[in-house]
C-alpha cells in the first residue's frame, strides 16, 4: 500500500481493510421501476395480486407509487449472486405481467420502465399512491406517500434508481460516519461515471419552472447533463435545503434529524394532517413526516424492530451498513446495474472509508450541494470546475479531482482482488478511468447518442425500446418450475404474512398513529 497517500495513514487503513474483513463484505441491491404501458404511458392499473401483497413480501413491493416497482435483494457476500438474484426476481415479476397480458380481460402486456426519468404521466392527482392494506402499519405508509405528495408533488416521487447496501465487519458507527462524509465530498464522481438521465419526458415538468433545453418532441434534456434525476428538478425539495444535516457523529446527524421530525413547518402546517372532510393529508406538519423523507445520496442505516422508529433503532444499536441512493438506472442493462459497477461501488466505498474524512461545516455542506447539481446538470462540460475550498481559488477542475481519486482508489481495488481473487476490481477501476477520459462513453452521453441516432430525440421512444427489449431479454432466459413455485409461494406467504397483521391490530389508527409519531419514540 506503498502508493497510497490520502493523509489518513496506511495503518488505519490496513486496521480496517483486513483480508477477513474485506471477505466480509456484504451487499444487497434495492431497485425502482414504473410499470409501463406498451405506448410510454404510466400504468394505472392497482399492484398485481400475483405479485403477492406490496407490504410483506420479502423482494417485491411498492415505492411511491401503486405503479412503481420496488425489487429487493438478500444480503449476499458475492456481487454476482446479488445480481442473479436480482435477475431472477424479475424473471418472475415478467412472467407475473405476461400472464396477466394474456387474459381475457387485459389488453395489454405492461413492462418496467429501464429509465430513472418517468415515462409519460397523467395529471398529478392520477398517479396511484402505493396501498398497503387496512393494518395500522399499511395505512400509516398509504397517508405517509398522501403527504409526500401534497408537499412535493406526486410526480417527483416517480423518479426511480438503484439503492446500493453496503456493510464490512468490524466497522463502527463512528467509522461508517467518516465513510458517509467522504461519500457525500466525492459522489460527484459516480454522478458523472454513471449517471444515465440526461433527458426526460416534458410531462415531468409540465407546469414547472425549469431551465431544460428542447431536445425531440415532448423531450428535453441539458447537452451536457449525466443525471437529471440528482440535479434540482430530481429528487430534491427546497424545504429541506436548509436542513444542514450533520454527519460528523451519529449523535449531531440524529440531533439534526430530530429537530426536523417534530419541530412543525408552517407551510405544512397550513396544509393540515387532515381535510375538512377529516382525511389525513400528512402524518404531521413537522419538515420531515418521518425520517425516510430526509433526501440524500446516502444514508446511515440498521434493520429496524416491529413498530421501532429508523432513528431510535440508529441511536440504540448503531449504524449497520449504508445506503447509497444516487444510483441511476442504466437502461443499457437488464436489470438496471451489472457486476462491474457493483465492484467499482466496492471499491469507491472502500476508500471512502480508509480515507481522512475532516468534520463536515456547515459551508461544506452547502458547496457539497452546489457541485452535486453542477455534476448532476453540467458534469460533461469540458473545463467543469468544482467548488473545493482547499484549493487555490476555491474550486478545481472536475477531471483533475475525479483522476486523483481514482488513483487514490487504485491499492482498494487490489486489496480487493487479492482477497476475492481474480483482477474483477482492478478493471472495474481501469474502466472507470477509460469513461473519466471519454467523456462520450459516458451512460448519460450514449442515452443522448441513442436518442438521436434512432429515436428523433425523442425520451420516452428510446425508453420504450429499451424496455422492450429487456422484457424479451428476461423472457427468454431459463426459468425452471422450481423457481416458478418458490415465486409463488412467496407471493402466497406474503399475503398471509399482510393478513396476519391485519389481524394483530389492537389499537385504533388514530390511537396508533398517535404512538408511532410520539417525539419519545425517536429518542433512546
Amino acid at each position: 500500500m506503498s502508493e497510497y497517500t490520502p493523509g489518513v495513514g496506511q495503518s488505519h487503513a490496513r486496521a480496517i481493510a483486513t483480508a477477513d474483513s474485506l471477505k466480509g463484505i456484504r451487499r444487497g441491491i434495492e431497485k425502482e421501476s414504473l410499470r409501463a404501458r406498451p405506448n410510454g404511458q404510466l400504468a394505472l392499473t392497482p399492484h398485481p395480486a400475483a405479485l403477492g401483497a406490496a407490504l410483506t413480501h420479502p423482494h417485491i413491493t411498492t415505492d411511491y407509487s401503486e405503479s412503481q416497482l420496488e425489487l429487493i435483494t438478500g444480503v449476499h457476500g458475492d456481487v454476482e449472486a446479488c445480481l442473479a438474484e436480482l435477475t431472477e426476481v424479475h424473471q418472475g415479476v415478467y412472467k407475473v405481467m405476461q400472464e396477466l397480458g394474456c387474459c381475457a380481460q387485459a389488453q395489454e402486456e405492461e413492462r418496467l420502465w429501464v429509465g430513472s426519468m418517468p415515462c409519460e404521466l397523467p395529471t398529478d392527482e392520477t398517479i396511484p399512491l402505493g396501498r398497503y392494506g387496512k393494518s395500522n402499519v399499511g395505512r400509516s405508509k398509504s397517508i405517509y406517500r398522501m403527504g409526500l405528495g401534497q408537499r412535493y408533488g406526486r410526480r417527483m416521487q416517480t423518479i426511480s434508481g438503484i439503492h446500493y447496501n453496503w456493510s464490512m465487519p468490524g466497522v463502527t458507527s463512528e467509522q461508517y460516519f467518516a465513510l458517509i462524509r467522504n461519500f457525500r465530498r466525492h459522489s460527484f464522481l459516480l454522478l458523472y461515471l454513471f449517471g444515465a438521465s440526461p433527458a426526460l419526458s416534458s410531462s415531468f415538468v409540465e407546469g414547472r419552472e425549469h431551465r431544460l433545453q428542447r431536445f425531440g418532441e415532448h423531450s428535453l434534456y441539458l447537452p451536457y447533463a449525466t443525471s437529471l434525476r440528482m440535479g434540482r428538478l430530481g429528487y430534491q425539495s427546497d424545504a429541506q435545503s436548509a436542513l444542514a444535516v450533520s454527519y460528523n457523529c451519529l449523535n449531531s446527524y440524529a440531533d439534526s434529524l430530530q429537530e426536523a421530525l417534530t419541530r412543525p413547518y408552517p407551510p405544512y402546517a397550513a396544509i393540515g394532517v387532515r381535510n375538512p372532510g377529516g382525511d389525513y393529508n400528512q402524518l404531521s406538519t413537522s419538515l420531515l413526516q418521518i425520517e425516510n423523507e430526509f433526501y440524500g445520496t446516502i444514508r446511515p442505516k440498521r434493520v429496524v424492530r416491529s413498530g421501532e422508529r429508523p432513528l431510535h433503532a440508529l441511536r440504540e444499536r448503531g449504524v449497520e451498513y449504508v445506503e447509497v441512493r444516487c444510483m441511476d438506472l442504466d437502461p443499457f442493462m437488464p436489470v438496471g446495474i451489472n457486476a462491474q459497477t457493483a465492484r467499482f461501488l466496492d471499491v469507491f466505498l472502500l476508500h471512502c472509508l480508509s480515507s481522512e474524512s475532516p468534520a463536515d461545516t456547515v459551508a461544506e455542506i452547502t458547496a457539497l450541494g452546489e457541485n452535486q447539481h453542477l455534476v448532476a446538470e453540467r458534469g460533461r462540460e469540458p473545463g467543469l470546475r468544482l467548488l473545493d475550498a482547499s484549493a487555490p481559488g476555491g474550486s478545481r477542475l472536475m477531471g483533475e479531482w475525479g483522476a486523483e481519486l481514482l488513483d487514490q482508489c487504485a491499492p482498494f481495488a487490489a486489496l480487493l482482488d487479492q482477497a476475492q481473487g481474480g483482477q474483477a476490481h482492478a478493471e472495474a477501476l481501469a474502466a472507470a478511468r477509460r469513461t473519466l477520459a471519454e467523456p462520450d462513453s459516458t451512460p448519460s452521453a450514449r442515452v443522448l447518442r441513442a436518442m438521436a441516432e434512432k429515436f428523433d430525440n425523442r425520451y420516452v421512444d428510446f425508453i420504450r425500446h429499451q424496455s422492450e427489449q429487456t422484457r424479451q431479454l428476461l423472457l427468454g432466459l431459463p426459468y425452471s418450475e422450481a423457481m416458478a413455485q418458490k415465486f409463488a409461494a412467496e407471493a402466497r406467504d406474503s399475503v398471509a404474512a399482510q393478513q396476519a397483521i391485519e389481524a394483530a391490530d389492537l389499537l385504533p389508527f388514530d390511537a396508533y398513529l398517535q404512538q408511532y409519531m410520539a417525539a419519545e419514540q425517536i429518542r433512546v
